[in-house]
């Protein structure tokens, strides 16, 4: 079963002249009942695919978009050279293949809360992947200070090569709130300043430990070698600006749907009023995606300012683990929380701590971590878990060698 329903325009109340607005609505009871209908549809996500090959060129922007500097990425040689024998993707590929759409919850706002995901094969270059999203329900509705009541919408993606196997499986949540009540709250909400003021000898300091940080690459992070309390290695994002998330969307990074411009654009805002919104400034017809780039956008949404992409931050994750596990290990399971929102000028150092080993059932050795992922004024804005599968001087086989694919 499909659909192809997304939010609709309930008829706002026009914005003044300096004022965006989206649609706004509450939640009632028949907007759970029509959701309700809707649990375990197989959803329509053509316009909202962003990649479909990994073809070099594909995986090189996705990987500058994230800001993923490991080689083992872009370099053919050093893929054919690694326990893969061939030139490889990041494991986060698949979300710039598709994350997610707008669906349901006609006037509400959205923002994306937390994943679960399994990351089960490698992805080569020349591989096509072909996604799909399940729609698995929601819970709630729940009171919220932010805005009014708040429900849940769980979904999960799969994502198959053309073999047929299934490389990964993302789980997500998304939080859907009453935009009208979050924007009247906005003067109960702790005080920030907002782009953040950076000394220079401060922004001095993140950008040379930013580039400080390396991936562990080839050489080998053995089981043995690794001890419960052992922190990973950081990884620092920031200041963010508004390449930053243009880079994101260029990698094919979550825009929904996909971002077009003149008549390609219009032609989709007139049958689908609620993807879009006026901007009060320029005029234009801009995309409910613009929240990360627009203040205007923000600012309709009840935000401060410009904010990440959850996505986006779940490949920031993903890119810790894979710094820290090195080219032969693999990144099995993550887990993590999107609290609070990432501004344009914030800084957010990412690291963990090994909480658990374990030799599996069928011989790989575990290794189980928290991660964090800390803002400058302090907050941990993506409180999260993974497992991850290390070589060990015990055997021959490594993790990825166990999951390599013959590509000759």
């Amino acid at each position: 079963m499909t659909t192809t329903e997304e939010k609709t325009d309930r008829s706002p109340e026009p914005a003044g002249p300096a004022e965006a607005r989206m649609p706004e609505a509450v939640i009632d009871d028949a907007m759970m009942e029509s959701m309700r209908a809707k649990i375990g549809v197989d959803l329509r996500i053509a316009h909202s695919v962003n990649n479909e090959e990994a073809t070099r060129i594909a995986v090189a922007k996705f990987a500058g978009g994230i800001g993923d500097i490991n080689e083992l990425w872009t370099d053919a040689e050093r893929g054919r050279a690694s326990d893969y024998r061939g030139p490889v993707a990041p494991p986060s590929f698949v979300i710039g293949c598709f994350s997610g759409i707008q669906f349901g919850w006609p006037g509400l706002g959205s923002f994306h809360s937390s994943t679960d995901m399994d990351l089960l094969a490698p992805i080569y270059w020349g591989d096509t992947i072909t996604a799909a999203c399940r729609y698995d329900g929601f819970t709630g509705p729940r009171p919220s200070k932010f805005a009014g009541r708040m429900v849940t919408d769980h979904f999960t993606n799969t994502y198959r090569n053309q073999h047929g196997e299934t490389v990964a499986e993302i789980r997500w949540q998304v939080v859907n709130y009453e935009r009208a009540t979050a924007r009247s709250t906005k003067g109960n909400r702790k005080p920030l300043t907002i782009p953040h003021p950076w000394t220079p000898e401060e922004i001095e300091r993140v950008e040379a430990q930013v580039l400080a940080e390396k991936p562990r690459g080839a050489e080998p992070r053995y089981y043995e070698d690794v001890q419960v309390g052992d922190a990973l290695s950081s990884l620092t994002k920031g200041p963010i600006g508004l390449t930053d998330e243009v880079a994101f969307i260029a990698g094919g990074g979550t825009p929904i749907p996909r971002l077009k411009a003149h008549a390609s654009s219009l032609v989709d805002y007139a049958a689908h009023p609620a993807w879009s919104f006026r901007d009060p400034v320029t005029g234009a017809q801009e995309p409910i995606y613009a929240v990360h780039y627009n203040q205007a956008a923000a600012n309709a949404m009840g935000v401060a300012y410009q904010y990440d992409v959850g996505f986006q931050r779940q490949c920031w994750q993903i890119q810790l683990m894979t710094h820290w596990v090195g080219d032969a290990g693999w990144v099995k399971h993550l887990e993590s929380q999107y609290r609070g929102f990432v501004y344009l000028s914030d800084v957010v150092e990412l690291g963990g701590e090994v909480i658990g080993k374990e030799v599996s059932q069928d011989g790989e050795h575990l290794v189980h971590v928290t991660t964090f992922a800390r803002n400058q004024r302090g907050d941990d804005v993506m409180p999260g878990k993974a497992t991850v599968a290390l070589p060990s001087r015990e055997s021959t086989l490594t993790p990825v060698a166990r999951r390599a694919r013959d590509t000759s």
